[in-house]
């Protein structure tokens, strides 16, 4: 698969007409384009369905985290709207997330849709290990808490998780290479680390077997956010 293709754009941003401004901007070098919380809460379906009618694809990152009826009927209703992939949070358990695939493909082959790739939510780039400990009362380490994350969505028949850099080999060995990893928490190489604790490059996470980057205020704060991303590309396929 193209590197291009496998570089995810955030639309940070709670106006959706700015949101499809900047799908417009980057439609030549992003095919997929992340919309949370904030976006969807402000422009709500209606600017999912009007990514897709671009022709382009949506990762819906809305983390949801309930019982597993509820997850599972909410995955149906976005699945609908024709979404690329979608989050889940894999600390819900594993009858959530099977409960859930299960509902989406069920969607899927009654209504003959494309099924979205399911990704579990493991640990979150701004949370430390000390947070880990000292907050969420998890005493062993990050990495081994997503790697236990991750065998729980893989064990669910999730298509794989969110993760940050520092636990994508982790990952792979114990979940396999098949099993996908989205890594958010990327700054750039010229770029020093912000409020995500847990970041890496670009081309670190790639070459540690990262299947997809998300790339958002690292890109967005450049005085140039376009020539950014094009020097980003060309770092990788330069690699």
């Amino acid at each position: 698969m193209p590197v291009r293709e496998r570089i995810i754009l955030a639309l940070d941003t709670s106006d959706p007409d700015y949101a499809l401004e900047l799908v417009d901007r980057f439609s030549e070098e992003i095919s997929i384009f992340k919309v949370g919380l904030e976006l969807f809460t402000s422009g709500g379906p209606q600017v999912v369905e009007k990514i897709v009618k671009k022709g382009k694809k949506v990762f819906l990152d809305l983390k949801l985290h309930d019982i597993p009826t509820t997850v599972a009927r909410t995955a149906q209703v976005l699945t609908r709207m024709g979404v690329f992939m979608l989050n889940l949070h894999t600390s819900g358990g594993v009858e959530m997330m099977r409960h859930t695939r299960d509902a989406v493909i069920e969607t899927c082959l009654k209504e003959n849709l494309e099924r979205p790739r399911l990704i579990g939510v493991t640990v979150l780039t701004s949370i430390t290990s000390e947070v880990l400990k000292n907050e969420l009362c998890i005493l062993h380490s990050t990495r081994t808490h997503v790697k236990h994350l991750s065998r729980l969505a893989l064990n669910a028949g999730l298509d794989g998780v969110v993760a940050s850099g520092q636990e994508i080999e982790t990952i792979k060995n114990s979940c396999g290479k098949n099993f996908l990893v989205v890594v958010p928490g990327i700054r750039l190489s010229w770029n020093p680390p912000d409020d995500q604790k847990r970041t890496i490059t670009p081309k670190e996470a790639f070459r540690a077997g990262a299947d997809y980057i998300i790339l958002g205020r690292a890109i967005m704060r450049e005085e140039d956010p376009l020539k950014a991303l094009r020097i980003v590309l060309l770092e990788l396929m330069s690699s």
